[in-house]
């Protein structure tokens, strides 16, 4: 089979695009004919070898993956030939820039019906990462205020459909380029911070704090003046410690995404209920990926992209 992958860390230039051998499951494993992977920056994080998750070497990426169930290994319930299929992979483990690719049977869940297959690849994680952050980290609820810092990316966008339906009222600051994307994922208010200092703009403190951007740790620190006491601050920039205030109760939390098969199923569900829209903003094949990946390192991606095997 056709395959991308990386036998030492370093540049885009590593990546290789080659044939190797199809792999077998194993038991509780399931083959997946793969119809679409996804890029993430931590597949750049780990082709660099600056991400710590050890990962053997050759290593293909792409640990979000969509495709139909090609063969199951033993001690395997509940899927079967033909299914239609989307997970989240373990990030050690070789993903899903190939034609096929193995996968621990309770990573997979059936794969949402009223998108197309290969644009499924764009959901897992970075859904997953919105979830956890908003609900399972901030304790999100609904009447709370929410601010969330760099908005305009996948996960900010995901993250304000989803607290619009806890019933939250969204604060979200973004650039000129991706205020109108913002304000269709349904924030309530949305901050131009290329022109206004953030907590000049808000009316009245926040409940939660969601951070999805690069800031100065500084800026960081002064922004959690934003959350009212017993409050929460959420981050995804795990290079950046988060910042909390112990004197009025504002805890800190960090998220890395944590692979979850309840709640992949339950965001598959709000697709199909047309309650989630699915971001895909390019389609690749494997054979652009090197130079996908030479793209991201000059932080040229925007949206997300799915790779076609």
């Amino acid at each position: 089979m056709k395959a991308v992958r990386f036998e030492q860390v370093g540049g885009p230039e590593v990546l290789q695009h080659v044939e190797v051998e199809q792999p077998a499951p194993g038991a509780g494993e399931v083959l997946v004919r793969v119809a679409a992977s996804a890029y993430n920056a931590a597949d750049g994080g780990m082709r660099g070898g600056f991400l710590p998750i050890p990962v053997t070497l050759p290593h293909v990426p792409g640990y979000d993956v969509s495709g139909t169930v090609e063969a199951l290994g033993d001690d395997v319930e509940g899927l079967a030939v033909g299914d239609e299929v989307v997970g989240f992979l373990p990030m050690e483990r070789d993903g899903g820039a190939a034609e096929f690719v193995i996968a621990p049977a309770d990573a997979l869940v059936t794969a949402p019906t009223k998108i197309p297959l290969v644009d499924a690849a764009a959901l897992p994680s970075v859904a997953l990462t919105a979830w956890q952050a908003l609900v399972d980290d901030g304790g999100l609820q609904a009447g709370q205020r929410l601010l969330v810092v760099g908005a305009g990316g996948v996960v900010g966008k995901y993250a304000i459909q989803l607290a619009k339906r806890l019933g939250a009222h969204v604060v979200a600051t973004a650039s000129p380029r991706s205020a109108d994307a913002v304000r269709a994922a349904g924030a309530d208010q949305v901050i131009d911070h290329t022109a206004v200092d953030v907590l000049d703009a808000l009316d009245e403190p926040v409940d939660v704090m969601l951070n999805l951007a690069p800031l100065d740790p500084a800026q960081f620190e002064a922004d959690v003046t934003a959350v009212r006491d017993g409050g929460v601050v959420v981050s995804t920039t795990a290079f950046i410690a988060t910042p909390g205030d112990e004197s009025r109760g504002v805890r800190a939390a960090t998220v890395f995404v944590r692979p979850d098969r309840d709640r992949l199923e339950q965001l598959v569900a709000l697709v199909d209920a047309g309650e989630l829209t699915v971001e895909v903003t390019r389609r690749i094949t494997l054979v652009e990926l090197p130079a996908l990946h030479a793209e991201a390192e000059a932080g040229r991606i925007a949206g997300k992209v799915v790779v076609l095997p």
